[in-house]
């Protein structure tokens, strides 16, 4: 399997998770679109770093592209090979669905009402 294959596929399963295993359903609102603008921003920011440097490199049989890096074009978007941005878009989508699948099993207890006094606060 190429990384190119696997970047999508791993997309496909973050996807499927967030809509119909957990249906927390992240995708589908305003609030995760304007988050992951931000963690894709210093995203490109970090790995057109290590990119563009050649300080990581990738083999060009297994991305799209040839391999060099280039600041746009050929597959790369600000020296990143868009396999990562697939990746990263996965990873966090799965980490952040998951926080909030395990959160809302996690609500807190509601208070007892203080002694003497009837209902709640």
């Amino acid at each position: 399997m190429s990384y190119t294959q696997a970047a999508v596929l791993g997309v496909v399963v973050a996807l499927v998770i967030d809509l119909f295993v957990y249906r927390t359903r992240l995708v589908t609102r305003r609030v995760w679109w304007v988050s992951y603008a931000i963690v894709v921003f210093f995203q490109l920011l970090t790995n057109g770093f290590l990119t563009g440097r050649t300080i990581v490199r990738y083999n060009p049989d297994e991305i799209i592209g040839n391999g060099g890096p280039r600041l746009f074009g050929d597959g790369r978007i600000i020296y990143a090979p868009v396999e990562d941005l697939l990746f990263g878009f996965a990873l966090v989508l799965f980490a952040v669905s998951t926080w909030v699948r395990l959160g809302r099993g996690r609500r807190a207890p509601e208070r007892a009402a203080p002694p003497g006094r009837g209902g709640r606060y």
